[in-house]
């Protein structure tokens, strides 16, 4: 890889950082769960926060019609998906704003729709919102066509549809299992949400971080049918690494669902943070070459994880993930229990996130976070081989 802007600061290093991730376990412990990089922010980014906090620019958030201006400019960029800068909203966070799209959309009791195993703070977020989760896992199929070893259960997602739901919740791209959903797959689900007058909430945080091999297609770049039944939520935070400053943005694309998205409450916006969000318009139009050279990192290091499972721990199971930096490990052969994830911090003293919290079908796996350096990684793994 040629020589860049990323140099993954040493363990030691990282220790003195005040996230959660470095201050959840004591420091005998490596921790690799919480979903954010240990690659230094890009230059750009640190440019526009220093420039302001230098000039007290730290107010509240205000109009900021750069956001639409520069996400629209990265979409076509990315994904030559055409995305009208007026459609795009600001919210603090993913969360935030799937539970109050989530309130817009439906009432409590109203049944939604999601796969698991999933970003376990779905279940936070449709908790918050009263609403009837209606889980359709998907099934482990070794020979699932993407590679991945997971497979949608069609059957049962259309019952769930004439069953009816008011919202589809999509992890798209899906954490924890790294797919990146087909044009085909989203088409399916863009007829079923027509058909049954369901609206589908993208949550493609991780969208910025997909590999070349299977590209991510948004899912309100799929025509006026997408457009009639979706509304996306995504931010910066997962591609460039700024999780802690809190912006996120809501797209649409009719006008329709944009007129809808007016009740959504106005202090969305200001719950903001004015540094996420100029860090924000600043990472969409200032830093695909930082974002290029994370990917050829984290494609480097889900091969690295790869190569040592082989070689070390051949009985965990794996599959390249194809978006982001979340490796998904079957556990089963290893007889660690329910919770493998336990067994490890006190066995290998390694940390990652349980399986069971993404659903009862990811029980027997962990969630890997490999965005850090080989050295980290390697020290992982060894660990695990030593202490089995």
């Amino acid at each position: 890889m040629r020589e860049g802007q990323i140099k993954i600061p040493s363990l030691s290093d990282l220790q003195t950082h005040r996230s959660e991730k470095w201050r959840s376990f004591p420091q005998e412990i490596l921790p690799l769960p919480v979903a954010e990089m240990d690659f230094p922010v890009a230059e750009p980014i640190r440019q526009v926060l220093t420039e302001m906090v230098n000039a007290s620019d730290l107010g509240y958030l205000g109009p900021i019609p750069e956001m639409g201006i520069s996400f629209s400019g990265f979409a076509n960029r990315r994904w030559n998906w055409l995305v009208n800068p007026d459609y795009v909203r600001v919210a603090t966070d993913v969360g935030v704003a799937v539970v109050e799209l989530l309130r817009i959309f439906t009432k409590p009791g109203d049944k939604v729709l999601f796969s698991s195993p999933v970003y376990q703070n779905f279940y936070t977020w449709m908790r918050e919102t009263q609403v009837e989760m209606i889980d359709v896992p998907f099934k482990v199929d070794p020979e699932s066509t993407d590679g991945t070893g997971w497979s949608h259960d069609w059957n049962a997602i259309e019952a769930a549809y004439r069953s009816g739901i008011s919202v589809h919740l999509l992890c798209s791209p899906h954490n924890p299992l790294g797919k990146v959903y087909t044009r085909e797959k989203l088409l399916r689900i863009i007829a079923l949400a027509e058909e049954y007058n369901v609206v589908v909430i993208s949550d493609e945080i991780h969208a910025p971080l997909t590999f070349k091999e299977s590209p991510f297609i948004p899912f309100l770049s799929l025509g006026e049918d997408a457009a009639k039944v979706g509304v996306t939520v995504t931010a910066s935070s997962k591609g460039w690494n700024i999780a802690g400053l809190k912006c996120a943005i809501i797209i649409s694309q009719s006008e329709k669902m944009h007129e809808k998205l007016n009740e959504l409450p106005p202090a969305l916006h200001y719950r903001a943070s004015l540094l996420g969000a100029f860090a924000t318009v600043t990472a969409f139009e200032k830093c695909d070459d930082w974002l290029d050279e994370a990917i050829e990192i984290l494609d480097q290091n889900r091969n690295l994880i790869a190569n040592l499972i082989s070689l070390r721990i051949p009985a965990v199971g794996y599959h390249l993930p194809h978006a982001s930096y979340l490796a998904w490990l079957d556990m089963s052969e290893l007889n660690l229990g329910y919770d493998p994830g336990l067994a490890l911090v006190e066995r290998a003293k390694v940390a990652f996130n349980s399986g069971h919290i993404y659903g009862e079908v990811g029980r027997n796996h962990v969630r890997f976070n490999f965005a850090t350096s080989p050295v980290i990684i390697t020290e992982a793994i060894e660990r695990i081989a030593r202490a089995l």
